[in-house]
Formats: C-alpha cells, sequence, structure tokens
C-alpha cells in the first residue's frame, strides 16, 4: 500500500492519541498533548501517512540532536493502524525519518519492546543492530526494549 507522507500538524494529536491506545495499552500511551508538545520542539520531525480519502493511517517522529561530530537521531515512535499493518506503512513511515536522520548526520538509535519481531526485522532490514537491552523499559508493563543502532548514513560527496 502507497500511502501519502507528509508532515504532522497539531490537528492530528487527537488520531494519535486514538492509535496509541490500542497499539501500545499497557505502557503508557501518548496523549494528544504530548504530541502537540512534540510538535514544538524545533529539533523534532513528525510525519503521517495518510490514503487517498486523506484518512490517517500512521505516524512517526524523530528527534535530530547534537551537531557536527556530535551529530545523532532518536527515532521517539512509529505506530499503523491495526487495520492497515503489514502493507508497507511502517517501512514508507521509517524511510521518511532516516531521510531526515541523514540530513542531519551520526547514527540513528531507538527503542523497540524485545517482543515486537515486526519491528525488529523492519529495523534490522534498515541497517539497525541491537546494541543493548533496557530492563523494565516499558512502563507500567515492564516489558524491556532492545536499544538499536544505525550507523551515520554515508552521505554522497562525503570523504571515506
Amino acid at each position: 500500500m502507497t500511502a501519502r507522507i507528509v508532515g504532522m500538524t497539531a490537528a492530528d494529536a487527537t488520531r494519535c492519541e486514538e492509535l496509541e491506545t490500542v497499539l501500545f495499552p499497557g505502557d503508557s500511551p501518548w496523549s494528544a498533548e504530548a504530541f502537540r508538545s512534540e510538535l514544538t520542539g524545533p529539533h523534532n520531525r513528525y510525519f503521517v501517512a495518510r490514503d487517498e480519502s486523506d484518512v490517517m493511517l500512521g505516524y512517526a517522529g524523530i528527534a535530530l540532536l547534537g551537531r557536527g561530530a556530535d551529530a545523532e537521531s532518536e527515532v521517539h515512535t512509529i505506530g499503523v493502524d491495526p487495520a492497515h499493518q503489514r502493507r508497507g506503512l511502517g517501512a514508507q513511515l521509517l524511510a521518511a525519518l532516516l531521510r531526515e536522520a541523514d540530513g542531519h548526520g551520526g547514527p540513528v538509535f531507538l527503542e523497540v519492546r524485545t517482543d515486537n519481531e515486526p519491528a525488529i526485522a523492519l529495523y534490522r532490514g534498515t541497517g539497525f543492530e541491537i546494541v543493548g537491552t533496557r530492563r523494565n523499559y516499558y512502563q507500567p508493563s515492564g516489558a524491556d526494549a532492545y536499544t538499536m543502532r544505525r550507523p551515520a548514513a554515508r552521505v554522497e560527496g562525503q570523504l571515506s
């Protein structure tokens, strides 16, 4: 499924909250206000996936941190409506985040539940590797998370 990936607006926050409660019911889903707050951060980039009828099917966000040799990025969230999962929307949203990260420079980090095999496979397919485990990372469920890292992308014209 191909969707339009566009910048998230404050008007999208309510739908994001709805999806969060379905996707992460046992782990403190983000509120609409949390999404609106994230949108105000100058270092944050958030996107939504929309179908041909303009319905929001998923969302994703990343923080672009540091500058120059200290640059790095951190994926904050990716979520896709369960009725539309396994159709490539997560990959499209991740690609949008990674374009932002590659333009910023440096490695990219994220956390993912250790039992979320589809997400882990998606991340591995784009160059992420598990670099650690965070015990009891997700609350209140106490689920563990892997920390994953993708090295800085080689940008055309950079010296090796």
